[in-house]
């Protein structure tokens, strides 16, 4: 059994693309991850196409758009449509485990997760949802009374996971880990003080997109959001070491990536669920230096949530199951080009909390995300075009020139053909969200929120 790849898989949520040193943010420090970057495939226009938590988790473990397996909005259960992730990998014979935040039972956020709604993984150390680091609960296995993670949740997650591997070194099966930290998420104080001391608010460089008003709001923001990567980056590096020290680094796929971003005042938002790069982009790195040809790299193919089932299981040689939506990408790491057509499907169904509110501008929306564009239509039409190649921080709306030249309405119609054409293969209707929410059956409060149960 041992023939095949480990996977250690690990993301944090709400950690964008953008705060990263090797994407070239000036103020985070994050040596391990740049390293780690330096050392692996860089899909560095991977998206998470419907940028909120719970649809990610849902779209990770089914392999599945957020309209098939129903989850466009948070606190909802996942009842998966076909085999899901944990129960592909247990059925091939890996040990499977989950530590940290999950986010999809949809019971409320501190109650015990049953066994049989675990997709397929057996170690557990699991709370729904949390946001308190420093005080983060989860249940053991089949407990029903939940344990206190010591001192900052994301390191003794950390050092959790690293004890597991190195019992499941000397097991015979492979293994599937994932890592799931809650942090860098609001609230942006309380990381580690040694990491907090890094980022002092005023020293800080802003990106160029948030407007005057929000920038003493932002540099609070991201001081703390910083101080949070860092305390991750540690995290990362002491999972290489350990990969390193348990002689595991060559057979194991290691994989780091987000649930989505973070917009941090970015053109006047904040949190998620925007069409913006601050919100959809992610880092995913993927290392696995025993594949045959393994070279580093830079690949420019926006990989996406669906994406990620059915290419872990390529990369082991397993069978991808029936109702898996997403593209395979392993070809890419064993040297081969990317599939499909080199567009990601940018969705909100259902725009919620905070996106809903009328001083954010909240619209269900429609768009591509090509490895230069970004294109978007809200209900009324078209809405946002960016051209990210020359304009990174997306500051020209080209749907807005006064004097379009030409060339602007052939690319146009050309991106609205391909967003035709990727809603029409997905059935995608593109409704009011309230009609998906009834088609759902899902409750929701006075703000449009499915209601959080504690």
């Amino acid at each position: 059994m041992k023939n095949l790849p480990n996977i250690l898989f690990v993301f944090a949520d709400q950690w964008r693309y953008q705060a990263t040193g090797y994407a070239g943010d000036p103020n985070v420090v994050t040596p391990h991850l740049d390293r780690l970057a330096g050392e692996s495939i860089n899909f560095s226009a991977a998206v998470s196409g419907c940028p909120v938590c719970t649809p990610y988790r849902a779209s990770l473990l089914t392999g599945q758009r957020p309209l098939t397996h129903g989850l466009f909005v948070n606190d909802v259960p996942l009842q998966p449509k076909g085999t899901p992730l944990g129960e592909a990998f247990a059925a091939a014979g890996y040990a499977t485990g989950w530590i940290g935040k999950w986010h999809l039972n949809g019971n409320g956020r501190s109650h015990p997760i049953p066994k049989e709604r675990r997709m397929g993984f057996d170690y557990w150390k699991v709370l729904e949802c949390t946001h308190d680091y420093r005080h983060s609960l989860y249940y053991c296995g089949d407990e029903t009374t939940p344990r206190l993670w010591p001192g900052y949740d994301a390191t003794a997650q950390t050092e959790d996971a690293l004890a597991w591997m190195e019992a499941a070194a000397r097991d015979p099966r492979p293994f599937f880990l994932t890592l799931s930290w809650g942090p860098p998420h609001s609230p942006y104080r309380g990381a580690p003080p040694e990491y907090e001391a890094l980022y002092d608010p005023e020293r800080l460089v802003l990106p160029p997109n948030v407007p005057p008003e929000l920038e003493e709001k932002a540099r609070r923001w991201l001081a703390g959001y910083y101080a949070h990567c860092s305390a991750l980056d540690a995290c990362i590096g002491a999972l290489a070491a350990g990969l390193e020290r348990l002689g595991m680094a060559e057979e194991t796929v290691f994989i780091f990536t987000s649930d989505h971003g973070d917009m941090l005042g970015s053109h006047g938002q904040e949190h998620k669920q925007r069409p913006w790069e601050e919100s959809v982009r992610v880092p995913f790195l993927l290392r696995y230096p025993g594949a045959p040809g393994w070279q580093p790299r830079e690949v420019t193919a926006p990989i996406d949530a669906p994406d990620i089932m059915p290419t872990l299981l390529g990369l082991c040689g397993l069978p991808v199951p029936d109702g898996v939506e997403g593209l395979d990408y392993s070809p890419v790491v064993f040297g081969g080009s990317p599939p499909g057509d080199g567009v990601a499907l940018l969705t909100c169904p259902h725009p919620f909390g905070q996106w809903s509110a009328p001083q954010f501008g909240g619209r269900a929306y429609r768009g591509i995300r090509t490895d230069r564009h970004t294109y978007v239509r809200d209900r009324n039409g078209p809405w946002l075009l960016y051209d990210n190649g020359s304009d990174p921080f997306q500051l020209r709306n080209l749907l807005e020139a006064p004097c379009p030249p030409a060339a602007l309405a052939v690319l146009v119609e050309r991106l609205d053909a391909l967003l035709s054409a990727r809603l029409e293969a997905t059935g995608d209707r593109f409704l009011d969200g309230a009609e998906y929410v009834r088609e759902w059956g899902y409750p929701v409060d006075e703000t449009g929120t499915v209601p959080y149960l504690p």
